[in-house]
């Protein structure tokens, strides 16, 4: 089971600010696939047997420290 990273768009954005979509990004191939909510991105990572992965605080996102991520595999959908 592959990590993959539940990011919103645009990235870099303001607190508070609108968020144009989700994205599901990987290391290697970057982004696999857009949806417009975080739930729908989830849903599709896990159905797709990819382990997804979301931001532990937005800002924060760097892919090479696991402690900027968390889980959200078992998420409820």
């Amino acid at each position: 089971m592959n990590n993959v990273y539940v990011e919103a768009r645009p990235k870099g954005r303001p607190e508070g600010t609108h968020i144009d979509d989700y994205v599901i990004e990987d290391t290697e191939h970057g982004v696999l696939a857009s949806f417009k909510t975080q739930k729908e991105a989830i849903e599709w990572a896990k159905a797709g047997g990819h382990h997804p992965l979301v931001a532990r605080v937005r800002h924060q996102n760097d892919k090479k420290v696991p402690g900027h991520w968390r889980s959200a595999f078992w998420q409820s959908a």
